[in-house]
């Protein structure tokens, strides 16, 4: 997983890794959620891939757009 660069300097973002259709992201907790585009859809996950690539949004885009729309909670 690569680092989250979190350059608001706020975000619950630690890491994320990103695949073709999906993106994994954990938290400062320790946990792990798989976002996919059969859970949160094709245009969520390419602008969580942006944002992760960006660093910066990704917290809060998940926060509000598909916080509970992950399809797996890894730990």
């Amino acid at each position: 997983m690569e680092r989250y660069k979190n350059l608001g300097g706020d975000s619950g973002v630690a890491t994320y890794e990103v695949g073709d259709d999906r993106i994994r992201v954990q938290f400062d907790d320790g946990a792990v959620y798989l976002y996919t585009y059969a859970s949160a859809g094709l245009d969520n996950i390419e602008q969580m891939k942006q944002l992760a690539e960006h660093g910066q949004g990704l917290n809060g885009f998940i926060n509000t757009c598909v916080r509970k729309r992950y399809e797996l909670k890894e730990r």
